[in-house]
Order: C-alpha cells, then structure tokens, then sequence
C-alpha cells in the first residue's frame, strides 16, 4: 500500500528481482500524504484510515500488507494489531539490519515528516536487539521534488551526492521506497554499504510467507 505513487516502482522492481513468484497488488491513497503535511502530525483519523485499509486488504484475499509509507509507522501498527495476516511497516526489516550490530548509520530521507517517526523506531529496534547505533539523518533538499516533477536523474544525483558526503559511518539507509533507484548512482561515489527499503522489506516478506 503507498502513499504516493512514486514508491510503486521500486517496490515492484525489488519483487521483481527478489521475488518474483509473488503476486503483487498495489493500492494508492495518496492523499494521506497532503493531510499529513497539512495537519503536521498523525491524527486518529488518519489511523482509522489505515486499520481500514488492512481490513480491505483481508477481505480481498492477501497473504500480507507491505505498507510503503514511512512517516505512518504508529497508523500501521495499529492496523497490525487489529488485523489477522502479516503486516510490515516499510523499513522496519532495513531497522533490523541497521541495529544488527553496534556503530554510526547514515538515514537519508526526502520527506521531511518521516524522520522524527523513524528515529523513534531505530532506537527501538536497537534497544531490542541489545545494540548501540547512533543515527545521523539528513534531509536530502530538492530530491521528493525533483522526484515529483519527473526529474528521475536530478533525484538521484542529488541522494547520490549526500551519500558521498557521510563520513565514518558502517551503513547508509535510503529512508524512502522511492529512493531506491538512487543506489546504483550512489554506490559509485562511495564504499560504505546502502540499504534500500524495498530490498529488505521483499526479503522479510518472502522469509514471513515461506
């Protein structure tokens, strides 16, 4: 499910490449994304929104919901609880890989609203796995909007750019599905290991349904 819908072809692409046995539905509802910017945080009805997307999801007969909105974790987690098959926020499968051992990660994000909620999450995927991860996140400036207005190879280059600047750290994590085009681009200008969204959540998801 995706909040926008440039984060459809990564997703399909990391099925496609890691998956492809898997059927894949996408459902869209982007304007989850407009009223979170404008009410300038999660409200209940938003998170009503998304128990009654999953509950959708169940009656349509999916195996699992693979959420593709970052900024969302708490509405998705509570579509978790209320409903009977596998549900997986977008990056909680890179979290786990991230806080799989103790050092500095680098999160890069092109939506400003899904840092402080990401933040939250590796800390507490590292608190559970017992690890030490300090997290330095940076907005990438004019990505999401060179993104939004067709201008694939300025997003890249731009993420790429930021990613050749970190310094020191044991990982880079491209925050959202729609910067994973970004990564061959970026794993060129440096030696440091990306994690992509999509790749680890198409991974979690065939280890969850096998």
């Amino acid at each position: 499910m995706h909040a926008a819908a440039v984060s459809i072809p990564p997703v399909v692409a990391s099925f496609h490449t890691n998956w492809p046995e898997a059927q894949v539905v996408n459902l869209l509802e982007d304007a989850l994304m407009t009223d979170l910017a404008a009410d300038g945080k999660l409200t209940d009805a938003m998170t009503a929104r998304f128990v009654h997307i999953g509950e959708y999801c169940v009656k349509a007969g999916a195996d699992a919901i693979l959420f593709c909105c970052s900024a969302f974790g708490p509405a998705i987690e509570e579509c978790r609880r209320q409903v009977a098959i596998p549900v997986l926020k977008p990056n909680e499968a890179m979290y786990e890989e991230l806080v799989a051992k103790n050092g500095t990660v680098s999160l890069l994000a092109t939506f400003q609203p899904s840092i402080p909620s990401m933040l939250t999450e590796i800390a507490a995927a590292a608190k559970a796995a017992g690890t030490t991860v300090e997290v330095r996140p940076q907005l990438v400036e004019g990505a999401l909007d060179a993104l939004m207005n067709n201008r694939h190879d300025e997003h890249n280059r731009l993420i790429a750019a930021a990613a050749a600047a970190q310094q020191d750290g044991a990982m880079i994590a491209l925050a959202q599905f729609s910067m994973a085009p970004a990564k061959v681009v970026a794993a060129g200008m440096t030696k440091t290991p990306i994690l992509t969204t999509p790749d680890s959540a198409v991974a979690k998801l065939k280890m969850l349904l096998a």
